[in-house]
Order: C-alpha cells, then structure tokens, then sequence
C-alpha cells in the first residue's frame, strides 16, 4: 500500500502549531516517508495557501537545526526545496543539477582574516522556467538561517535552535507559490530564474557567488525581485518595496498592478542587507518586498505560529501581478541610485526600541519594546509614534537616531509620543 505523504503533510498544515511535541512527531513522520516513499509526494497537491503553510512549517521545524550555511540542516532544506522545484516541472539550472556550491571560511570573529577559520561549503539552488526568452528575471530569497545562534543571535549566550521562519523561510515559500504561478502565465516574454541562496546571513556569500560565477549571462538579467522577511504582514498590510530607485519601471509600474489588498511604502537605493544588493551593484534593476522587522528578528522566538501565510499568498499574488504587468516592457533600464547621504549617528545609549519600518505616519513608529530598557521604564508601548526626542522633532527613523546620537548614559530627556489620537509626554533616563 503507497503512503501518500502529502495528506500527512495537510495534516500538518491544519495543525495547532503551537502543540511543538504534537508538530514534531508528525514532521518526523514526514521525513521518514519522504524518504522511503518519495513517489508518494506527488500523489496530490495542497491548496496554495497551505502549501504556503507547510513549506514555512517544514522549513522553520527544528530539523532543520536552523538551516546553519555548510552544516546539515542547510542540506536537508536544499533538498527539499529543490524537489519542490522537480514537483513543479522547473528544470535545473545549478552547476551541479539544481545546486551551485560555493566554498567559504566560516569564523564568528568579525576581525579575522579572510582566510581563517572553519572550511565549509555552502549551496545555492537553481530552478528554470524556459520561454526561449532573450532575457531573464530572477526570483530569489535566501534559505540559510543561524543554526544554533552561534553568529548573528540578538539572544547571546542562548544555544536554542533559530527556527527563522519569518527570516527566511517565508520568503521561500513565496518564491515557490510565484513558481507554481508563473509555470502556467501567459506572461512569456522572459525566462524565470528562482534561486534560493544560502550564506546570507553571513555576508551575501551566496547571491555573491553567483553574480562572480552565474550560470547564465549576467547581461541577460532583466531584473531581480528579492523576498526577504515577508511573513510578518501586518494589519495595515504594508509591504516595503526597497530599491524602486533601481529602474523607472518599478514606479511605473507597480501603482498599476493589483495591489491584493495591499498598501506599498518604497525605498530609493537598491543597496540593502540582503541579496538583491549583490545584483544592483552588477547594474541590474532590483527590488526587495519586505514586510518589517519585529521583535523575533534573529532569536529563537521566530517561529511558524506567528507567520501570516494569508500575506505570504498576497505578496506572491503581487509579484505576479507586477511581472505579468511587466512582460512587454522588453529590459528594464537601470539607475543607479543615489545613497544615503545622512551622517551615521553614533550611539551611546539606546532607547531599547524595535522600530516599524513600515510606517507611513510622519514620526518613529515603535514596533516592541524591550524588557527593562529605558522605553519600557518610561512606559512606552508598541504602536506608539514618537515624534520628540529631547529638543529634536522626531520625521523619521533618520531624525530618530540623530535625536538619540546626542545624549549619553545617564541623561534624562523628555520624549513625546502619538498614542492613537492622543499625545503622550514621557520621561526617559538612559
């Protein structure tokens, strides 16, 4: 008798995830009969949205032992978003089937050396849609995560696995859904390249090795959407565009596609902590959907229950949208983006604060605030818009940090925050 192991991974999908022993006995089952029953995983298919569902579930499980670039769990998740790939009818584009490996020095000393530290090898992978296009556009995100919090933690000194399932097993899951999508469009005009790279964390070392070694002609990148931390839509359904300043296109274009419900905010520069940079600095048009960062960044808090798939399956639906609506563009041109001119502020003190960055209100909007840190002491609250520090008028998350750069610890300051329709005026000691 076959086990059909995508109802077992429905199942998984209706869960109540918080049950983590619950979840974990039923991902191991999964394993256990992908592996023995592999024919058995195209049986049937999910409904988008769960198949949203079970891909970040799957992915962000423990494991996967937060997917750590060169370590065992990255190799079981490559796998398996490569054999989604193969249930999709995509082709292989890798320099070894669906993989391109790439060779790196890992060392959690920011100061060492480049050619200290541990040998590893890390793996990207690569899946084609071919129209016999002259141009292709690229749809990645990054897979790698922190493992064990070893690097990058914001939770130094705790070992507990860093599921990362909003950074970035959500964006995964949305480049796969905007596969599945585009395998059947009409739109024809380009071939798609969707890459999940690895290494991101740990300074792009994917996405670079890509761009320095591509398995196709870089001249023939039409343009680069990147997914990066887009489970988190919030009840505003604000998605950052980063990088519209890449190419008149985006501006163009992106008010005319239909926004699923969505309300956009955009960023000029196509220079950010994330893999599209990698390709805007080859001159290739980018732009990176975002949906915030929160208080989960980097720890093992950031976890399945708390990813909104429904704005996982929105975000794809306007990446699709938006590439359709751009098929008979031809290639896009490309502007180079004029950077961040602004001082970097140096910090003594910190107010110990999330910031929003997908507010649209003039002020700082507060995403969390952190236990036993000035904020908190003062009472503030998340969804407070500070719009005074001190003397300083607080526009923006720039005058925010030019307001904080001038005081020092022990300072008191008094800071004036939007509550709603209410003005609330507090006092802070740093």
């Amino acid at each position: 008798m076959l086990i059909n192991t995508v109802k077992i991974r429905y199942f998984l999908s209706l869960l109540r995830f918080e049950n983590e022993h619950h979840m974990k006995n039923i991902l191991y089952l999964i394993l256990i009969f992908a592996t023995l029953f592999p024919q058995a995983t195209q049986a049937q298919e999910l409904d988008p949205l769960h198949q949203i569902r079970v891909d970040v579930v799957y992915l962000a499980s423990d494991y996967m032992q937060g997917r750590e670039t060169g370590k065992i769990g990255e190799e079981m998740a490559a796998n398996y978003i490569a054999t989604r790939f193969g249930q999709m009818g995509l082709s292989p584009k890798g320099e070894s089937g669906w993989f391109q490996p790439f060779d790196f020095m890992f060392n959690t000393n920011p100061h060492a050396k480049a050619d200290e530290g541990e040998a590893r090898t890390g793996k990207n992978i690569l899946a084609y849609i071919d129209n016999n296009a002259e141009y292709t556009v690229v749809i990645g995100a990054h897979y790698d995560h922190l493992g064990y919090g070893a690097f990058g933690s914001r939770s130094p000194g705790d070992s507990a696995i860093h599921n990362g399932a909003d950074d970035n097993a959500s964006g995964i899951a949305g480049i796969l859904e905007i596969a599945r999508q585009l395998k059947t469009s009409a739109a024809k005009k380009n071939n798609y390249l969707f890459m999940a790279f690895s290494g991101e964390e740990l300074g792009l070392f994917g996405s670079k090795a890509f761009v320095k070694e591509p398995t196709l002609e870089l001249g023939d990148i039409n343009y680069m959407i990147n997914l990066d931390m887009v489970g988190r839509l919030n009840k505003e359904n604000t998605l950052v565009l980063n990088g519209v300043g890449t190419s008149p296109a985006w501006k163009d274009f992106y008010p005319k596609a239909n926004m699923h419900g969505l309300t956009i905010k955009t960023t000029e520069s196509g220079v950010g902590p994330s893999d599209h940079a990698s390709f805007y600095l080859k001159e290739i048009p980018v732009v990176h959907c975002f949906t915030g960062q929160h208080q989960d960044y980097h720890k093992p808090e950031d976890d399945s229950h708390l990813i909104n798939f429904d704005g996982i399956q929105k975000i794809s639906d306007f990446v699709v949208q938006l590439i359709e609506d751009l098929d008979q563009q031809g290639k896009l041109e490309y502007t180079k983006t004029k950077e961040e001119e602004r001082k970097v502020s140096r910090f003594k003190v910190s107010l110990g604060v999330m910031p929003d960055y997908t507010n649209n209100e003039e002020g700082m909007r507060i995403d969390a605030v952190l236990d036993g840190r000035p904020a908190q002491q003062a009472g503030l609250k998340g969804g407070d818009i500070i719009i005074q520090l001190g003397e300083t008028k607080v526009t923006d998350i720039y005058t925010y940090m030019e307001a904080l750069s001038k005081f020092s610890a022990g300072d008191k300051a008094k800071v004036k925050v939007k509550r709603g329709e209410e003005i609330v005026v507090s006092k802070v000691q740093f």
